[in-house]
């Protein structure tokens, strides 16, 4: 029963590792569902065999120590946050990634067991490099059935390219390590090493510079690994004279694609450069505001309006930088932490190195299947360091699990080298075990539980008309599900004031102050977001226009909107706006000029406004009450780019 159990936990891990790159990462709320669903698979059947196992024991290597503090100090922080709602969905992610790596290093520490954890996504990755490679020879802009933006670069079955690379980096070494020092048939290592020229072929059609030059370092370094070790120095010389050769021989090419390719969109993992640095440059000044502790999980995105460069309108949902990113969220504490643990999976694999290579003789060294596992994982975790200093991969769930999967496996190669790390599960201990195991289901069951029954609803809502009644009362019965969404509340409520400026019920003016109480709402919720604050200053202007007291509570709502937002384009044209209301052209003029300023192309909101206001000025009609401009009355621009 015990072996049918481990086999079950292999079993659901292999669908996570084949799930989430398929998935296009497992970004979707309900593709994250599915991985919640096969973690708490695999923790019960590991529950199951701590008390059904003969002799049950736990690996526990030092680096669990600093997993487990790190999963502490994130829920210390989740209580702390001041967005409990985003907060909450980081640190379940930060769960799950940590359950993972505990499954995996206490179920999956048989030699079979690691081969199979290690070849399937190999293979997987190659399927998926030649799916990219035809992307780009097609020039097809489909992702399974969906259009990404990235016309002519391949991602295969990822949305962005950079995100392709990234996940390519990390298995290209662990298939060369296999095809060149594991004990494999020779079939199997021609495959792996096929394997790999196909992987290196996906990472050249995504056209990322990032991607390419982690993919040249991490073949320099297995070069070096290979050249330092007896018996396999030729093959690592081999390696670079190859690296050397297919460099000089594609790097033309591919600089010539790149010129004539569309980067895609200034928000996504291909920011330029002096807009990804500027990013950074706003992420460093969130910690260097939010020094110990970091602005809370997840917070980076909604307090960065407060630092936003000019030059970037969009919301850059992460610091193109993980690591100003873990310092802007988390802070030192959670710095030290993450490298705590970093530090400490160097020093077992160092400790376990002369343990996990084959016996050597007179003449050379025997091949070992530990010894690939070692080197592969371990070259394929410093491209992924690489690229984090210059793009956010590892929020792409499938690409993180798979990061945490070959740091677990490295770690449990501890158990060749002391056996000082076992502990033999006794009724205390197994207890204790228990509990955890079954306080991580309850939590993130119901967790999932909330997060369906909210997402059904939300995409019903995303399927209705714009700001119809339909879809207020689809996002009211999300928010019924889940009244922790500020974005839900905002939605609410410019459903509410869209309504009534169109005068769709008899009380146009009790719909607005509806409104009102949902924009308050999602000041509570996410006290960041100036679009709010923007939405009550909107509802006051339309029905109270006239009142001293509400003009001087909605210019109080537009100077809190400014102040969350000082360099947003959208912001200014709301504030000019709302000065056209008041009939001052004067100053709503030098608004819309503001944010025409910060956003030239394309920015038509206050482009059409200033052209009346213009006119208006001309003839002196200062004291003539505006008309709605820009389109239809009470239509809203998008705001945040999905």
């Amino acid at each position: 029963m015990d072996g049918w159990c481990e086999k079950g936990i292999l079993a659901l891990v292999l669908a996570v590792l084949i799930f989430t790159p398929l998935a296009i990462g497992a970004v979707k709320t309900w593709q994250w569902l599915v991985v919640e669903g096969l973690t708490l698979g695999a923790l019960a059947l590991w529950m199951l065999r701590v008390w059904i196992a003969p002799k049950p024991q736990l690996l526990w290597p030092p680096i669990c120590w600093a997993v487990l503090a790190f999963v502490i100090y994130a829920g210390v922080r989740y209580f702390q946050a001041d967005i409990e709602y985003a907060a909450r969905r980081e640190v379940l992610r930060v769960l799950v990634y940590a359950l993972l790596f505990f499954i995996i290093v206490n179920n999956l520490h048989r030699q079979e067991s690691k081969l199979v954890l290690a070849l399937t996504p190999v293979f997987l990755g190659m399927a998926i490099a030649i799916y990219a490679c035809c992307q780009f020879v097609l020039k097809s802009d489909l992702v399974w059935t969906m259009h990404s933006k990235y016309l002519g670069r391949g991602s295969g079955t990822f949305i962005y390219p950079n995100s392709l690379a990234a996940y390519l980096e990390m298995l290209i070494p662990l298939a060369l390590s296999y095809a060149l020092v594991s004990r494999l048939g020779h079939a199997m290592k021609i495959i792996c090493g096929y394997a790999a020229l196909v992987m290196v072929a996906g990472v050249c059609v995504t056209l990322s510079r990032g991607g390419l030059a982690v993919t040249a370092a991490v073949l320099i370094v297995m070069s070096i690994v290979l050249m330092t070790q007896r018996g396999y120095r030729l093959r690592g010389l081999a390696l670079v004279a190859l690296v050397v050769v297919v460099g000089l021989a594609i790097t033309p090419k591919l600089a010539t694609a790149s010129r004539f390719t569309p980067r895609g969109e200034t928000h996504g993992s291909n920011a330029p450069d002096d807009i990804r640095y500027a990013i950074w440059q706003a992420g460093l000044e969130i910690w260097h505001d939010h020094l110990w502790l970091g602005a809370g999980p997840a917070h980076f995105d909604s307090v960065y309006r407060q630092y936003r460069p000019s030059k970037n309108q969009l919301d850059p949902d992460r610091v193109h930088n993980e690591y100003i990113n873990l310092l802007a969220d988390w802070g030192i504490a959670g710095a030290v932490l993450v490298a705590s643990a970093w530090a400490l999976l160097a020093a077992g694999i160092v400790k376990s190195w002369r343990f996990v290579q084959g016996s050597q003789n007179d003449f050379a060294r025997r091949s070992s299947n530990k010894f690939a596992l070692t080197v592969g994982a371990s070259v394929g975790l410093i491209g992924i360091l690489l690229h984090s200093l210059v793009d956010f991969n590892l929020s792409i769930p499938a690409i993180a699990i798979w990061m945490v999967t070959l740091m677990a496996l490295l770690s449990s190669q501890l158990r060749f080298a002391t056996e000082r790390y076992w502990a033999s599960m006794r009724a205390g201990l197994k207890t204790v075990a228990t509990i955890f195991l079954a306080a991580s289901m309850v939590v993130v069951g119901y967790a999932g539980v909330r997060a369906g029954q909210e997402d059904y609803w939300l995409r019903r809502a995303a399927r209705e008309a714009d700001y119809s009644l339909r879809q207020q009362q689809a996002y009211e019965k999300a928010f019924a599900i889940e009244p922790q969404n500020p974005e839900t509340a905002w939605n609410i409520g410019e459903c509410c004031r869209t309504r009534s400026l169109l005068n769709e019920t008899d009380k146009p003016d009790a719909l607005a102050r509806e409104a009102m109480e949902w924009y308050q709402r999602g000041i509570k919720l996410d006290p960041y977001n100036p679009y709010n604050w923007a939405g009550c200053g909107m509802c006051l202007d339309w029905i109270d226009a006239e009142d001293a007291a509400s003009k001087a509570e909605a210019a109080h709502d537009f100077e809190r909107a400014d102040a969350l937002d000082p360099n947003g384009s959208f912001t200014a044209a709301l504030v000019g706006r709302h000065f056209t209301q008041l009939g001052d052209y004067a100053a709503a003029r030098s608004w819309f000029e503001r944010s025409l300023r910060l956003v030239w192309k394309d920015n038509e909101l206050p482009a059409q406004y200033l052209t009346n206001v213009e006119k208006w000025l001309a003839d002196g009609a200062a004291k003539q009450k505006p008309v709605e401009a820009g389109g239809k009355v009470g239509e809203t621009p998008e705001i945040k780019q999905k």
